[in-house]
């Protein structure tokens, strides 16, 4: 195996990581072993419990002292996804979803613990879809399924969250140490974080299709996304993804956006127009040009609404337009959502996929609900009413936010993802996590939807 170490002197030589064809096949066979070990081995939860009770268990299981890093839930807390921390959860030091003084000093002990660790994988050169702990502060860093194209984004969203802990009012003294630790940690790995932006824009390769032309990501082959086992190349998300870290890197000082524009050879905003045309040359936003398809619909995914303060900003009329009628053909295709719910799948139909995907988890990333695409969909919807001064999407929005809670308590905890019939995800190989760190996200959204929190904590801190 072979191992590349960080040797800055903040991680005290405490983490070495590991890269290389040995060191993936040692990856796989860990998760491997640990999916199927799950699937078959986790009690079930079949009891329901009220909304209160499910957040605070959540919170206690989710940011508890025994964990080195903030994971989603099993089976995926034995491996580390950075992308997670743009996904899903960008919110957990949002004080309206923070217990009590306790909670909140977990939350920041374990999101600078894993921002620290996700900084030293950059400074190494890692930067993957996933980090595989080993014993004794080792680490591998392999690809699952692709190149990532929001890992970076997403290892940089951590870092915003502490920066950005005391910007909103809180009761929580702590949350200034947040922040503190954050500016540090920005000053000691800007240089390494450069680095990666810079790769990844000279990664960028040129596509045209039809007369309109653009830089992508995946022109050569599929890059990795939150909805990872897609296999199509020439994605909106991934290539929105790639977008956002720009802008995110530009707007936290790492790089200027003159240098980015210079490599890119058109000004951001520019870039931005040819993505646009590119994946909405149909009137809405398509989901791969790597696809043949029947209907708009099945054009379509999910995870377009991108990630929060990511792609979409609602700036320009033509934007505005594009998102809208995107979301309308969502909203009106029955084959979108679970019958009778406002619990929308990712697509119309099952994606392309690799063939171990094909056998062990065939809607995973198609004809099957995610509470966190859709609490982005929600959240999209109100970016759009808050630009146009209107309430056009509200009333989705909360539909949506008011099934996901239904299927939380009925389920006994926030879950990762729901099957085609709003039952808990599973197949002979993989059964989905109860995704407790999601859980705050939720709350968070909930409170901008209905104007009031889902749970007040403020009478009992």
């Amino acid at each position: 195996m072979s191992g590349i170490a960080s040797d800055s002197p903040s991680s005290h030589r405490e983490h070495r990581f590991y890269r290389g064809v040995t060191a993936t096949c040692v990856a796989n066979v860990l998760q491997a072993a640990n999916f199927l070990s799950d699937r078959f081995l986790r009690k079930s939860h079949g009891a329901s419990a009220t909304i209160d009770e499910l957040y605070r268990h959540s919170m206690d299981s989710a940011f508890a002292a025994r964990e080195a890093f903030l994971v989603t839930g099993a089976p995926h807390a034995s491996a580390y996804y950075p992308r997670d921390f743009a996904w899903f959860y960008p919110d957990v030091l949002d004080p309206g979803t923070i217990i009590d003084a306790d909670d909140a000093a977990r939350r920041i002990r374990l999101i600078e613990k894993s921002v620290r660790l996700m900084l030293g994988a950059v400074r190494s050169g890692i930067v993957t879809t996933t980090l595989i702990p080993l014993r004794g502060g080792h680490h591998i860093g392999a690809n699952y399924f692709a190149l990532p194209s929001d890992t970076l984004l997403g290892v940089m969203a951590g870092l915003d969250q502490l920066l950005g802990a005391d910007r909103r009012p809180s009761p929580f003294t702590a949350m200034s140490d947040a922040s503190a630790s954050g500016n540090l940690l920005l000053a000691e790995y800007r240089d390494d974080l450069r680095v990666a932006v810079f790769a990844l824009v000279n990664s960028l390769c040129s596509f045209e299709r039809d007369g309109t032309a653009s830089l992508l990501c995946d022109v050569d082959g599929p890059r990795s996304a939150a909805t990872d086992t897609r296999a199509e190349r020439l994605r909106f998300v991934t290539n929105a993804s790639v977008y956002a870290t720009f802008e995110l890197g530009i707007r936290l000082g790492i790089a200027d956006q003159s240098e980015i524009e210079t490599i890119l050879g058109r000004t951001l905003p520019g870039y931005k127009r040819e993505l646009l045309g590119l994946f909405g040359r149909d009137g809405y936003i398509a989901h791969s040009l790597d696809c043949d398809t029947d209907t708009p619909a099945s054009a379509i995914a999910l995870d377009f609404v991108n990630v929060l303060r990511g792609f979409w900003d609602f700036r320009s009329d033509n934007e505005r337009a594009l998102f809208s009628a995107t979301a309308d053909l969502v909203l009106a295709e029955p084959r979108f959502r679970i019958a009778g719910t406002s619990h929308f799948l990712v697509s119309v139909d099952n994606p392309r996929k690799k063939w171990i995907h094909r056998i062990a988890t065939p809607s995973y990333q198609g004809r099957s609900a995610w509470p966190t695409f859709n609490v982005e969909f929600a959240d999209r919807m109100l970016d759009f009413d808050e630009a146009e001064g209107g309430d056009k999407y509200r009333p989705h929005a909360q539909d949506i936010l008011r099934h996901i809670r239904h299927a939380t308590e009925i389920h006994g905890g926030y879950q990762e993802l729901l099957s085609e019939q709003g039952l808990q995800y599973r197949t002979w190989a993989y059964r989905g996590a109860v995704a407790h760190s999601w859980f705050p996200r939720f709350l968070s959204v909930w409170k901008r939807a209905f104007g009031k929190p889902l749970l007040d904590f403020t009478k009992q801190r």
